[in-house]
């Protein structure tokens, strides 16, 4: 009873956090790290444990199905270059850096030890990089990179944790049979990923038509997928991506639409609360990290000299990684969107979270003899000065990094328009060549709602410099309002205003006793829908 209390405070808590969080314009993940930090100084406070079997098997799973199900397979393909440069190359050359400037500055690290918390530290954060960066105005491939990477150097930068470990415990090392392994790992993973995927999706198609089902089942298949591939000992983080990246692409063959009203608004509130435990538990092991016997001041400069090394690495492994492939090749060149502002944020956006504290924590209290690890609380407390230096610092800094580059914000609304637009066009020639056998005032009734909406994307002012090139007389400010006051605009609101009357005058039937129950929600219902579908076509950035 105990444990569930305190979770219910600390969802409480965190619903507060999000509430003050979007009123102040102020980033909810570093919001929720600070408050943990604070409840941690609280005299006599019962510690908090973030247990790592429950961070793998509980949070894990689901935070990475989510990010991988909103990542674009096209997009995610088409930067498979720089995704697998950072998700692999960049970890190992992490590790291997890291491992040598701690052994040579900390002289109480043995060389394995050290290389150990390479690989703890090695790898951003997907839910880091995901919540950090939303909302920023960053180029689509910019964050397509950033996501990819997260999504997938879990694998190996538990992988290294995997092996540096053993070489603790057993003192044997052998670089060729952990490369072996490791390619074994990560190309089995992916497969057993691809296996799930393809059984899901057979079941979503062919067996399963109530929503209900539909939506239970989208929440199993994350723990199914990690859990199998860890049970033949592959990587269960790229298992659960693959199966991710592959239902997410297929999802338009299997889902009904109910199906995904359901499924999208259940994992909102999934997403939100699992993020939310995150973040809060990682400030709350401040109290449980921190001992008696800590060289507190020592410490602490040891942490922010190994996050500043870290970020330097990333800056160090950016530049070559991003520049040669350019320089060598003109098709990239071509294809590809470039900005050498971007290595900054690339390596800005670079913020450790939940995985790397997990990992720590997992680490054994004694060696197979029975003595103890001699080094693992300064190992821990070293990964959370990193995390905490991360998210904050490199957190908070972010939008100021973006505005001192004075990097354009990038909006979709053009390709929005553009897409919508298509979609009426295309709406309207199959009315016309394949319902004409229709009623003449019928088919003009169903081909005139798609002739409204050609004509109000017809009328939309949308300049064609929206966001990148600022005009000469007038502000941003006023160019947003000019967006806002188009005649598209005016239309959906004016549709959205008569919903609220079609909806206050339901609500005076139903005070009154004048509507069904059921007939009343059917139709609060199909109001809702219609809002929302309404809301969505708004041009608002």
């Amino acid at each position: 009873m105990e444990n569930v209390s305190i979770v219910v405070l600390l969802l409480f808590g965190i619903t507060f956090l999000a509430i003050l969080s979007n009123k102040y314009k102020f980033p909810f993940p570093i919001a929720l790290v600070l408050a943990g930090l604070l409840i941690s100084l609280i005299p006599n406070l019962p510690p908090i444990m973030l247990k790592p079997e429950v961070v793998f098997l509980i949070f894990l799973p689901p935070l990475l199905y989510a990010a991988a199900w909103n990542t674009s397979w096209h997009d995610f393909k088409a930067n498979l270059r720089p995704i697998s440069l950072a998700a692999f190359g960049l970890v190992f050359f992490t590790t291997g850096l890291v491992g040598w400037i701690a052994h040579e500055f900390i002289p109480e690290l043995t060389w394995a030890e050290a290389f150990l918390l390479g690989a703890i530290i090695s790898p951003p954060d997907a839910v880091a990089a995901t919540s950090v960066t939303k909302g920023l105005g960053l180029h689509p491939r910019i964050i397509t990179i950033l996501e990819g990477e997260s999504l997938m150097n879990d694998a190996s930068g538990l992988i290294a944790y995997k092996y540096a470990l053993a070489a603790i415990l057993t003192g044997v090392f052998s670089l060729s049979e952990a490369s072996w392994q490791f390619v074994l790992v990560v190309g089995a993973g992916i497969v057993v990923g691809l296996i799930v995927g393809g059984l899901m999706y057979l079941v979503h198609k062919y067996f399963v038509c109530d929503a209900n089902i539909e939506v239970a089942l989208t929440i199993i298949t994350p723990f199914a997928s990690y859990l199998l591939a860890e049970s033949f000992h592959v990587s269960g983080v790229l298992a659960v991506v693959s199966t991710g990246l592959f239902l997410s692409y297929s999802s338009g063959d299997i889902f009904s639409h109910q199906s995904r009203i359901q499924a999208y608004a259940f994992w909102d509130v999934i997403i939100f609360v699992l993020n939310g435990l995150v973040f809060i538990l990682i400030g709350l092991q401040l109290s449980i990290i921190i001992k008696d016997d800590t060289d507190l001041l020592l410490w602490i400069l040891y942490g922010v000299g190994l996050s500043v090394f870290i970020f330097v690495i990333r800056l160090i492994w950016v530049i070559p990684s991003s520049a040669l492939p350019r320089l060598l090749s003109a098709k990239i060149r071509q294809r590809e969107y470039y900005s050498r502002k971007y290595w900054f944020v690339f390596t800005w956006a670079g913020m450790r979270g939940v995985v790397s504290m997990a990992a720590a924590l997992a680490l054994p209290l004694t060696m197979p003899d029975g003595s103890a690890f001699q080094n693992r609380d300064l190992i821990v407390f070293l990964t959370f000065c990193v995390i905490i230096f991360s998210l904050v610092f490199q957190g908070l800094s972010l939008p100021w990094l973006i505005k001192v580059l004075k990097l354009p914000k990038h909006s979709i609304l053009a390709e929005e328009h553009g897409i919508r637009l298509e979609l009426v066009n295309n709406s309207i020639s199959h009315i016309e060549e394949n319902l004409s056998f229709m009623d003449a005032d019928l088919l003009s009734k169903i081909k005139s709602k798609y002739e409204i909406r050609f004509n109000r994307l017809q009328s939309t002012t949308l300049p064609t410099n929206y966001f990148h090139k600022q005009l000469d007389s007038k502000s941003s400010e006023e160019i947003q309002e000019k967006i806002a006051e188009n005649i598209f605009n005016q239309f959906v609101k004016s549709q959205i205003d008569l919903i609220e009357v079609e909806r206050n005058h339901l609500k005076k039937l139903h005070k009154k006793g004048n509507t069904n129950e059921e007939v009343l929600r059917k139709l609060e219902k199909e109001l809702d829908l219609e809002e929302a579908r309404l809301r969505m076509e708004l041009y608002e950035d």
